[in-house]
């Protein structure tokens, strides 16, 4: 099984030799490292990089465990270079567990308690002395509890570009499972996502352990660890609730009170605010903000929430209430942010109805409305779908994603109507709604 995600490896050939650190974040075990390491290696190569112009630095392996300490890691690189007028490129996986080091000729009893930390050399400070090196680029990985997305806007700021990695996307799981039927992969798809390991195995059994496992033994753990968390059971119960809200209007208050009803004494809204921050920091969840769309403005609450991945989510919920016109919605927001898009949920007034578009799409050069339904059986389902986008009264271009397959064609109302299947599959129809 093999998935080649050029898009990504494109990204990456594009932002050669540009003086950045390129830092790929992402969900743990999404495939940041067999990118790194196999595609955009074999993609080099091709172009004809010299293998031993490519340095390697799995952190993770015990044959280089020495260096995790940020003064040996770059020494490491440094003693590996090729000197000979051509560019090396440097990659270090799991960077994260780079130790940060004092040195040696610091005195922390002289430094103001609030400064010490400072004092330290970290990887960051390393990344950015092999960066401005000569003919050197460098690439790293990371997404563990000790280096979440913030971390690296705020230590890399305008060093280093962050190119975020997702899950397997619906095209990346049919280029790598070529399945003959696509309706029949879209309804496994929804199922089990797209996490690479998961997609890989057969066994559905062992697909839903791993799936499982993820969770308590990577997801909470990590984020345990950065926040010193005392344990992590209101977080597992959050996680629980957020998933069983998938696509739902919620908020921190609403989401307090699904937890004291599981508790039976709920944490306060800031906590479960916080709470939730972390699951986005770590790309568990994403936020879809509600956007008035005649008011032209954002409102406060509720908002909605989307799981990185629908077979983590299904996997949280022990594979109950795998409800298909939900993970599809889910599915295509996450394909929508994978693309580019900014995207949120559209709200209309209609009288003294509140209506909702499934998604406001923003992306230069264009806006575009989106509905989303897997079925609409009857013609009052169909007009009411379709409301939201007829009563928007603007002049933006509106999609309908509805059935599995179905070729993009224009309704008499201008509304471009398409099925998931070649939504999903062909990125060039996307392109042309948001170009008009």
């Amino acid at each position: 099984m093999r998935a080649n995600r050029n898009e990504y490896v494109d990204a990456l050939m594009a932002r050669r030799h540009n003086g950045l650190v390129k830092v790929l974040t992402g969900i743990r075990r999404c495939g940041k490292s067999y990118l790194l390491s196999v595609l955009f290696k074999e993609r080099l190569v091709a172009e004809g990089v010299p293998e031993d112009h490519i340095i390697e630095i799995p952190l993770d392996k015990m044959e280089f465990a020495h260096c995790r300490d940020a003064v040996r890691l770059g020494e490491q690189v440094k003693s590996a270079l090729v000197r000979d007028g051509r560019w090396n490129y440097v990659f270090v996986d799991e960077v994260q567990l780079t130790r940060k080091v004092l040195p040696p000729d610091v005195d922390l009893a002289r430094i103001a308690p609030e400064d010490r930390e400072d004092a330290y050399l970290t990887f960051y400070d390393t990344l950015n002395d092999l960066r401005q090196m000569d003919k050197v680029d460098v690439y790293v990985t990371g997404s563990n509890s000790k280096m979440l997305s913030k971390d690296i806007d705020t230590n890399f700021a305008d060093r280093g570009f962050q190119i975020r990695v997702h899950p397997l996307s619906f095209a990346e799981y049919c280029e790598a499972k070529r399945p003959e039927d696509k309706a029949a992969a879209l309804s496994d798809y929804l199922v089990w996502g797209g996490m690479p390991l998961a997609v890989a195995e057969d066994d559905a059994s062992a697909r839903a352990r791993y799936l499982v496992s993820l969770f308590d033994e990577v997801y909470a753990s990590d984020i345990k660890k950065r926040y010193r968390l005392k344990d992590d059971y209101v977080l597992k119960r959050l996680i629980d609730v957020l998933s069983s809200a998938t696509g739902s209007l919620t908020n921190p208050h609403r989401l307090r009170n699904a937890l004291e009803s599981v508790l039976k004494a709920g944490p306060s809204d800031h906590t479960v605010a916080n709470y939730v921050e972390y699951l986005e920091d770590a790309f568990l969840f994403s936020e879809a903000k509600r956007w008035d769309v005649k008011g032209k403005r954002y409102l406060d609450y509720p908002l909605k929430y989307y799981s990185e991945d629908p077979g983590l989510r299904n996997a949280r919920l022990g594979f109950r209430d795998v409800e298909p016109s939900h993970m599809l919605e889910n599915v295509i927001f996450n394909e929508l942010c994978a693309r580019g898009c900014q995207v949120d949920v559209g709200v209309v007034d209609v009288g003294d109805r509140r209506h909702e578009i499934d998604f406001v799409v923003n992306r230069v050069p264009g806006k575009l409305y989106i509905q989303v339904a897997l079925e609409l059986p009857t013609d009052e389902k169909r007009r009411q779908e379709l409301l939201p986008l007829r009563r928007s009264d603007d002049f933006f271009r509106k999609m309908l994603i509805v059935g599995r397959y179905g070729a993009p064609r224009l309704t008499s109302d201008g509304i471009v109507e398409v099925g998931a299947i070649p939504f999903l599959l062909d990125r060039t129809i996307l392109d042309k709604a948001l170009a008009g």
